[in-house]
């Protein structure tokens, strides 16, 4: 059955939330860094909560028992989602960067076993967390384009209330969850089409707590003003990770929605 996964609620504009940012030099990935607005000192400031429609494919499991398969598209996340929060904000000085990544749900949905054996149907209680910090540094800079490579470390922390009902497992409830560290890596680039309109987009790629760990990401951006712009483009989060028993080897994906505003 389902089980659905992330959507950005913001800060600032409600659901105007932030562009796509994340993984690698998130606030300029939601604004592009070739007309920010500068401070005495050098730095430019950006910060950019976001609105993220996700579905979530892969497998939950806990305490050895089988793993709960997921398979839901992103069109109702609606009906499941109780609670999401993502936000991302950036500062950077020439070609380096400082950036970070939050994002926060809480979903109530349904998942099946393996042959449906052990159990007719589980319910799912889920609340994820994760969190990225980096940096960042342009190899690539020009008036219509540019190019940086980023990496960082993100944590993972991951509860999971998994209630079975019929089968061999009928009447069972467990709780379990995990706390991880990831090391990441990629690029993240923008090229301009004209002084409004550009195209944005990143990849990341590592693990260390996790099997893998990956993020990717293509929007298209509109610039209003020096200080606020907007992206719409389709965003894929990825983590494989088991230990001891906890398994949480998930997918997730779907369009994304956001403003930046930069300081």
């Amino acid at each position: 059955m389902q089980l659905y996964a992330r959507i950005g609620l913001a800060t600032c504009l409600t659901l105007s939330s932030a562009t796509i940012a994340s993984a690698a030099d998130i606030a300029p990935l939601l604004a592009p860094t070739a007309q920010p607005q500068e401070t005495k000192s050098g730095w430019k400031f950006t910060i950019a909560p976001y609105f993220w429609v996700a579905g979530l494919t892969g497998d939950v499991g806990q305490f050895g028992l089988p793993p709960v398969h997921v398979d839901a598209s992103f069109s109702d996340i609606w009906d499941k989602l109780d609670f999401a929060f993502m936000a991302m904000g950036e500062a950077r000085n020439g070609p380096y960067s400082i950036f970070g990544d939050v994002i926060y749900t809480k979903l109530s949905a349904s998942g099946s076993t393996p042959n449906g054996i052990l159990a007719n149907s589980v319910d799912v209680d889920s609340t994820s967390f994760s969190a990225l910090l980096g940096v960042g540094y342009a190899i690539y800079e020009d008036q219509s384009a540019n190019l940086d490579i980023v990496g960082g470390l993100r944590v993972w922390s991951v509860d999971t209330t998994l209630s079975f009902s019929g089968g061999l497992l009928d009447g069972v409830s467990r709780d379990d969850g995990a706390t991880w560290v990831d090391a990441v890596a990629g690029l993240r680039g923008t090229y301009n089409f004209t002084p409004e309109f550009y195209l944005t987009g990143w990849g990341l790629v590592g693990g260390g707590g996790a099997d893998l760990d990956w993020d990717a990401a293509l929007g298209l951006g509109y610039r209003f003003s020096d200080t606020i712009s907007a992206v719409a483009g389709y965003r894929a989060l990825g983590v494989d990770y088991s230990h001891d028993g906890f398994e949480y080897d998930t997918v997730q994906h779907g369009p994304i929605l956001g403003v930046a505003i930069r300081f």
